[in-house]
């Protein structure tokens, strides 16, 4: 049957424009049934050989059927997507970056710095995440930074389509208080975080604990979220309390503008509370002290990201604008010397504001090619302190005196492919007073393995 249907098939198509033999010659009569009987003759010998695979096919005893157990679990069980992420720099720093503060606010840890000089590892990340069944995904980051300390980045279980737009994450995940917080560091427009992330957050704010989301059925986005956590995270710090320590609220909003454009922004409030949160200062005799502050924090933030392409085609040409606003109240004590090593520890009543944000354009005039620019800004006012009947003046906490710290950053870099990207970037750092602290880095970041998509 099938070698009279592949005839039919080439005669029909052989002889398809209409022909008047009459009208035709005989040399050309005979050009015609050549190349009908090569036809017929190629065909046939492409049947045979496809009965001839055929019955050598069913000539070849059945496979052994798998057992239950095996039928029912997949080849290979454990099968998680891998990703790896280098990254490296080179620093040039004018100023030593040991004695780097941000003045007029309270160190938030290592990250609040610009890193060592020379040649760094920087932080690599390696992830694993899968899903654990039709309800549930989970996802690993393992840290790893250039003093060979491993830490945990995320460590966390989410739901696979709860009902109503909710959304179920739970365990170690990157807040999304503001726009940055979320993303990794590789997937940043610059080597470092803004000032005002180095000043609130110490760099990033993770959450130990739940984040529940829900998404509206909109045509333009709306998402509302709420994380509960343990608060261990600065501006927070451990109190060894049962219950929740931090509450994060969260709102986006976002849509289209016609086929090049699109928009998002957002609110945010993150409510914490420390007890002998101690950072080092130097008080006016010169002596270097221990301070610590408890009590509670409040902190505000807005965020908006406004993105251009031609026709909404981003892989030639593209311009991302971004900026974030922060505000921090806290209240509490300010324990002076809690080491007694110069004028002898002293319990008073804290109060202080500080507020600041960044904001950021990025470029892409080429394939491959990007340039931006970033300005930060702070503002530290004088904190309130009682000092009455105390020997103590405000020259005796030198790293709360009022300021005002800016940054500057230009940074051009070059992608060869959405798995490697090379950047260079000079900025001016003012966030101590009367210094002026020029650096120069270079950046690589390498990605290896399954890589998903960054989000908006």
């Amino acid at each position: 049957m099938f070698r009279h249907v592949a005839l039919a098939t080439a005669l029909a198509a052989t002889l398809a424009a209409p022909l008047h033999a009459s009208a035709m010659d005989d040399a050309e009569l005979s050009r015609i049934r050549v190349e009908i009987k090569q036809l017929k003759e190629a065909y046939e010998s492409r049947i045979q050989a496809l009965e001839q695979r055929l019955q050598a096919a069913e000539s070849r005893p059945a496979a052994p059927a798998r057992s239950a157990a095996a039928a029912a679990s997949p080849a290979n069980a454990f099968n998680p997507a891998v990703s790896l992420t280098l990254g490296g720099t080179y620093a040039n720093l004018k100023r030593d970056p040991a004695q780097y503060r941000i003045q007029g606010f309270i160190p938030g840890g290592d990250e609040s710095g610009p890193g060592k000089r020379s040649f760094n590892l920087g932080e690599s990340e390696l992830s694993l995440s899968a899903n654990v069944d039709p309800h549930f995904s989970g996802k690993l980051t393992f840290a790893l930074n250039a003093e060979n300390q491993a830490s945990v980045e995320e460590a966390h279980f989410e739901t696979l389509g709860l009902a109503n737009g909710l959304n179920l994450k739970g365990g170690r995940f990157l807040s999304s208080i503001g726009y940055l917080n979320g993303q990794h560091a590789h997937a940043w427009d610059f080597v470092d975080a803004p000032l005002v992330y180095k000043a609130m957050f110490g760099g990033q704010y993770k959450q130990d604990g739940l984040q529940l989301r829900w998404l509206a059925p909109t045509e333009r986005f709306l998402e509302l979220g709420i994380e509960a956590g343990n608060g261990n995270a600065f501006p927070g710090n451990d109190r060894s309390k049962n219950g929740i320590g931090a509450v994060t609220i969260f709102g986006h909003v976002g849509d289209d503008i016609g086929d090049s454009a699109s928009w998002r922004a957002g609110v945010s409030l993150l409510r914490t509370a420390s007890a002998a949160r101690n950072f080092s200062d130097i008080d006016h005799t010169g002596t270097g002290v221990t301070d610590a502050f408890a009590g509670d924090t409040h902190l505000w933030a807005v965020d908006g990201i406004y993105k251009w392409s031609p026709n909404g085609n981003s892989t030639r040409i593209n311009f991302k604008l971004q900026g974030e606003y922060f505000r921090r109240k806290e209240n509490g004590t300010l324990t002076y010397d809690t080491q007694a090593q110069s004028l002898g520890t002293t319990l008073l009543r804290y109060g202080g504001a500080q507020s600041g944000g960044y904001v950021q354009g990025v470029f892409q005039y080429a394939p491959n090619w990007r340039v931006g620019l970033r300005l930060d800004k702070l503002n530290a006012v004088a904190p309130s302190l009682a000092l009455a009947g105390t020997a103590l003046t405000s020259a005796d906490f030198r790293q709360l005196l009022p300021y005002a710290p800016t940054r500057s950053s230009l940074m051009f870099d070059f992608s060869p492919s959405e798995f490697s990207r090379i950047r260079l970037q000079f900025a001016q750092d003012k966030a101590r007073p009367g210094v002026t602290d020029n650096q120069v880095f270079l950046q690589y970041i390498m990605s290896l393995g399954a890589h998903g998509a960054h989000s908006f």
